[in-house]
């Protein structure tokens, strides 16, 4: 049965205390992982570091919202859209491993409704998946056809193929060279430029994301 009344945790740490930052960064963890683990990891204060002028806001993962589908619609009401009411001049979504996934299938879901998204090994879903669009010619060429109401994972690549088509310049990517998922993310990479696509040694682990959200912050993707 699906619990309705879920309400997702919530962390957030503030640009500077009393001043509202003009982005916000709203990221998910992957699986098992909590939102504290991406302050225990240094990621908002790297990025201030950095001087990157960011409020972030970070989300549970909440695996039976996952499952049942209703993740990115709990995500889009309970934390985009009281976003946008604050004021928040530019939003960008992110995520790592099925966090990143999810970020996805809200682009899917609510295309537009964010203004760039930030992907750290997002998870590429089964192998089935990875492999139909291998067969179909890589993501460029994949038609999704119609998709059921559970096809999350194929609303992810199917966002994908759209930003890379629409506005390639909202999205960044990046993921570790032996990463277990490696040849699905390097197909997600392949639609992207060259500079909206960053792989560091390492594999589907903390420090390899840490790696990569160091080059993400020093390449500016969040001034």
């Amino acid at each position: 049965m699906v619990d309705a009344t879920h309400v997702l945790e919530v962390q957030h740490v503030s640009w500077r205390a009393g001043r509202q930052a003009p982005t916000l960064l709203i990221l998910l963890p992957g699986a098992y992982d909590r939102p504290q683990d991406f302050i225990t990891h240094d990621f908002p204060a790297i990025a201030h570091a950095q001087g990157a002028a960011v409020d972030f806001r970070l989300v549970e993962s909440d695996l039976t919202s996952v499952a049942d589908g209703t993740l990115a619609h709990r995500l889009h009401r309970q934390v985009v859209l009281p976003a946008r009411a604050e004021g928040y001049r530019r939003i960008v979504l992110g995520g790592i491993s099925i966090g990143g996934l999810t970020a996805l299938v809200h682009a899917d879901h609510y295309p537009g409704s964010v203004d760039g998204l930030m992907l750290l090994a997002p998870y590429p879903g089964n192998r089935g998946i990875t492999q139909e669009i291998a067969r179909g010619g890589g993501l460029a060429h994949w038609q999704a056809g119609e998709l059921a109401a559970s096809d999350d994972e194929k609303r992810g690549w199917r966002a994908l193929q759209r930003l890379a088509q629409q506005s390639p310049a909202r999205v960044w990517l990046g993921y570790g060279e032996d990463d277990r998922f490696a040849p699905g993310l390097a197909m997600m990479a392949d639609v992207l430029p060259p500079p909206r696509a960053c792989t560091v040694p390492g594999g589907h682990d903390w420090p390899t994301w840490s790696a990569l959200w160091q080059r993400c912050c020093a390449a500016g993707e969040l001034a």
